[in-house]
């Protein structure tokens, strides 16, 4: 018996866009970037001048959903998190098109395993204010032996600020007092991978 996943990978792009959203909503959208359709780059305003791009868009977003939902369920499965990439994906998904920015703790066990994943602080196009006690305080309610953070850059652009280091340095330091990890901090923007202060050395 054939495989059913190979099948589905051999088609081209705008016949899987009509097994989705319909062949008419795919021919008015052919030729459009797909990270554009499902939002994974800074949001751009979205026009749907039929009520069958509206249905069409509203489809692609419940996919997206349902995908982000999917991955979160996955890094709670028990499986330790050994490796940025398999945060990156979530964290794309889940914060690459927001039009403001959020700062995110992801926080682990002993053995790397995800006990929650929280939205801490909101903040406008630019910034966000962050505040340490409010951060160790989530710690230690969960119990947590280590934590990722995250947050998004709405300009799309994902080099880290001076105040994005010293911050980390700040949090690292104030959870290092109570015996917690800080293993890695992401910057979410646009459609580029999400930036990792491990790997540049920053933490």
């Amino acid at each position: 018996m054939s495989d059913p996943t190979l099948s589905i990978r051999s088609l081209p792009t705008s016949t899987l866009l009509g097994l989705v959203i319909g062949d008419v909503a795919a021919e008015a959208f052919a030729g459009r970037p797909l990270v554009e359709l499902f939002h994974l780059q800074a949001r751009r305003p979205a026009v749907c001048e039929t009520e069958a791009a509206y249905r069409a868009v509203r489809i692609l977003d419940a996919a997206r959903e349902l995908m982000t939902r999917a991955l979160s369920e996955s890094v709670r499965l028990g499986e330790p998190l050994d490796s940025p990439e398999k945060v990156r994906d979530l964290l794309r998904l889940r914060y690459a098109d927001l039009g403001h920015e959020v700062f995110v703790a992801v926080l682990l066990d002993a053995q790397n395993r995800v006990i929650a994943d929280c939205e801490l602080f909101r903040g406008t196009l630019t910034q966000t204010s962050v505040y340490p006690r409010e951060v160790v305080k989530l710690v230690l309610e969960h119990n947590a032996a280590a934590v990722l953070f995250a947050h998004n850059h709405p300009s799309g652009v994902p080099e880290p600020s001076q105040a994005d280091i010293r911050l980390t340095e700040t949090l690292k330091q104030a959870l290092a007092l109570v015996d917690v990890r800080v293993l890695d901090h992401f910057i979410v923007a646009g459609n580029a991978s999400p930036l990792s202060f491990a790997e540049r050395g920053l933490i």
